[in-house]
């Protein structure tokens, strides 16, 4: 995971709640988990959206190549840091565009 520090995580954390949200744009629960689990997204903190718990964005490309834009928070259990999606979709083309021109600068 990109990030300023290298965050290991030792899970992702589902509930009703957070699977539904993150599936209703067609993102399924195997490509999120497979884009942290793998290392495939780049992550940046989501200050003004973190009042109640740190929030980050990340961005990462399916194996199929499709972009997708998540949010979520870390929660530290006892067996160590998880990630917990609030919410997943995939990318429209001007949003990637933009995200690759950032990418080479």
């Amino acid at each position: 995971m990109t990030h300023d520090h290298p965050i290991a995580i030792a899970g992702i954390e589902w509930d009703q709640g957070n699977r539904d949200k993150c599936q209703r744009h067609g993102v399924s629960l195997a490509e999120i988990e497979a884009l942290f689990l793998e290392n495939r997204v780049r992550v940046r903190p989501d200050p003004a959206h973190s009042e109640a718990e740190e929030r980050f964005h990340a961005i990462g490309a399916t194996e199929a190549g499709r972009y997708v834009f998540l949010v979520f928070t870390l929660r530290e259990r006892e067996t160590g840091t998880f990630v917990r999606p609030i919410s997943a979709r995939y990318m429209h083309g001007k949003e990637i565009r933009r995200y690759e021109q950032q990418s080479e600068t």
